[in-house]
């Protein structure tokens, strides 16, 4: 083979910008941005799965048993109110988006959010209804960094976490 060919090597090189000391500094930087800069606070109510009388054929609660919160660090994203008028009388709905840092929930705090699990937000209840995981790091997706909380707001009968 003569000096100037180029050889195709083994293995691929690793991704550049990516390695563990680069996904720790963003998990660094976040981390100071949310809690320190920022700094919107929840409440986080998870389902006691143990203490809860869940029902046998259904597997649904109609009381449910909830562990004691948890102070988490989040950006809130908080949507239009709106309002449904109904036979009974008139009923406001609202929504917020919650956006948690993933590594700092599960490698710090050894949380996982769930559906069906209830925070509060300033002195507002709301239960998680839906989850997305939308943001990659550097686009690779197996380094996803954000979970999303699509939150409803709870009436008290749901909900009665003090």
């Amino acid at each position: 083979m003569a000096d100037n060919e180029w050889t195709r090597p083994v293995s691929p090189p690793p991704p550049l910008f990516l390695g563990e000391d680069e996904r720790n500094f963003v998990k660094q930087v976040s981390d100071e941005i949310i809690e320190k800069i920022i700094g919107q606070v929840i409440l986080y109510y998870s389902i006691d799965q143990q203490r809860t009388n869940y029902h046998p054929l259904y597997g649904e609660a109609i009381e449910k048993t909830f562990s004691p919160p948890l102070r988490v660090y989040v950006l809130v994203d908080y949507d239009d109110q709106t309002t449904q008028t109904t036979s009974i009388g008139i009923d406001r709905k609202s929504t917020i988006d919650v956006h948690f840092h993933k590594r700092r929930l599960t490698e710090d705090q050894n949380l996982f959010v769930r559906e069906g699990d209830f925070i509060r937000y300033g002195n507002q209840n709301y239960e998680i209804v839906q989850l997305k995981e939308p943001t990659e790091l550097l686009g690779r997706i197996e380094n996803k960094i954000e979970i999303t909380a699509i939150c409803k707001k709870a009436r008290l009968s749901l909900f009665d976490g003090k």
